[in-house]
């Protein structure tokens, strides 16, 4: 069975998608690994160098309709890594949900087809708190948090968390806090220092020993649809989720 965990954050601009899509391909060198693309931006289908036009199958089809997940997914070209794309019609999936019954276990139901397929399955979720991040949330067995180095991370994070917990008395008991990444580390300011610091006092051994940094290389792959570790494995961005891809294996060996 498959290890189901979704990448959350409902604040924007933390490597939220970069994470997913880097942190996938990495264990995609090791492990069979699907990507699940629940954000209407879809931009973890283009960052792995997927197209998806409107005639092609995507989670929305699977969210709203028959289609199962088999049906849509899509192999990549890096490693032992599908991805179910992501589609625009996403944004209008949250209204369409609201009629179904079971809405908030809709990805749920289709996960659970393919899970056994799959060593993990990686959910990338939009960056608020709508149906589809709650879907994607039932679905999960854990939720790996990023969070970049700024002023106001712990603020979000303790948002987040809460929600988590409220997620966990009323929808999914099981469901557990993956572990929380810090992202966009800039050594040379004093702040993610201070921010790094804090995060690690009040939540301890759930945050990665791994660190992500602000990498140039890392914010240029995804024009080039690759992810980094195919990009520029070489650099400081590849290294560091490659150790951290090893860090979640580990984790869940």
């Amino acid at each position: 069975m498959g290890k189901i965990i979704a990448v959350a954050n409902q604040k924007g601009g933390v490597g939220k998608t970069t994470t997913a899509i880097n942190l996938s391909a990495c264990l995609g060198q090791k492990k069979k690994v699907l990507v699940i693309d629940a954000d209407p931006q879809a931009n973890a289908t283009s960052g792995l160098g997927v197209s998806s036009t409107e005639d092609s199958l995507s989670i929305y089809d699977c969210l709203v309709g028959d289609t199962s997940v088999a049906e849509a997914a899509i192999k990549t070209d890096f490693g032992r890594l599908w991805i179910c794309p992501g589609a625009i019609g996403l944004a209008g999936a949250e209204v369409e949900l609201v009629s179904f019954e079971n809405r908030n276990f809709r990805l749920k139901s289709k996960l659970d087809e393919v899970a056994e397929d799959y060593d993990f399955i990686i959910i990338d979720c939009p960056p608020s708190l709508g149906l589809i991040t709650l879907n994607s949330l039932c679905a999960a067995d854990s939720v790996l948090i990023p969070i970049q180095c700024e002023y106001y991370a712990l603020e979000g994070l303790t948002r987040l968390t809460q929600t988590i917990k409220n997620i966990k008395q009323t929808l999914k008991p099981s469901l557990k806090i993956e572990g929380i990444l810090l992202t966009m580390y800039d050594g040379r300011t004093k702040l993610s220092g201070q921010v790094a610091e804090e995060v690690r006092k009040y939540f301890g051994a759930m945050v990665y020993d791994t660190v992500i940094p602000r990498n140039v290389r890392l914010s240029e792959a995804p024009s080039f649809g690759q992810p980094i570790c195919a990009f520029d494995k070489s650099s400081k961005g590849a290294k560091c989720y490659k150790k951290l891809a090893s860090e979640v294996i580990k984790r869940n060996s």
